[in-house]
């Protein structure tokens, strides 16, 4: 864990308190005023939308997830899973933990987009959501080739 721990001693009771200093961006989610919680969706939704803005990631989510994902976004109008498809994240109260399947543009290194999207995955959450991340887990599952996408079959629109 990140955070800096700091012991004081008091000087009218032998009593120590602990004071943690929270990670960079992070807000205090759980005060004296209230708790703060954010669903493991927005999480979700913030990390799909940080690796998607890194140049050289095609796509996320493996070819099943994908094509599940096409079928539910035809059937509910894309109600919001395209923004989390390839996408899993465990959220604590104050930690959180991503798994992102990628497809990767031919021609990039695989290496440097993983530090790429993992850096900017780990900046949106904590800088939005105030969470400490403590791991972002890329599985490159597929490589874009050119003019891959013309070789698929376009469904007629009309009959």
């Amino acid at each position: 864990m990140s955070t800096q721990m700091n012991q004081t001693k008091s000087q009218a009771s032998d009593v120590t308190t602990t004071r943690t200093t929270p990670h960079r961006g992070a807000a205090e989610l759980v005060s004296e005023h209230g708790r703060t919680t954010i669903a493991d969706t927005v999480v979700a939704k913030i990390a799909g939308m940080a690796a998607r803005e890194v140049s050289g990631v095609y796509a996320l989510g493996a070819g099943m997830s994908r094509a599940l994902g096409a079928v539910r976004e035809r059937l509910t109008g894309g109600a919001g899973t395209a923004s989390t498809q390839g996408v899993e994240v465990e959220v604590g109260e104050r930690q959180a933990a991503a798994d992102l399947d990628v497809i990767v543009e031919y021609g990039v290194s695989i290496p440097d987009l993983a530090a790429g999207v993992r850096r900017n995955v780990i900046d949106a959450v904590e800088n939005m959501c105030g969470l400490e991340v403590t791991e972002v887990n890329i599985s490159v599952d597929d490589l874009h080739l050119p003019g891959e996408e013309a070789a698929e079959p376009q469904e007629a629109r009309v009959r």
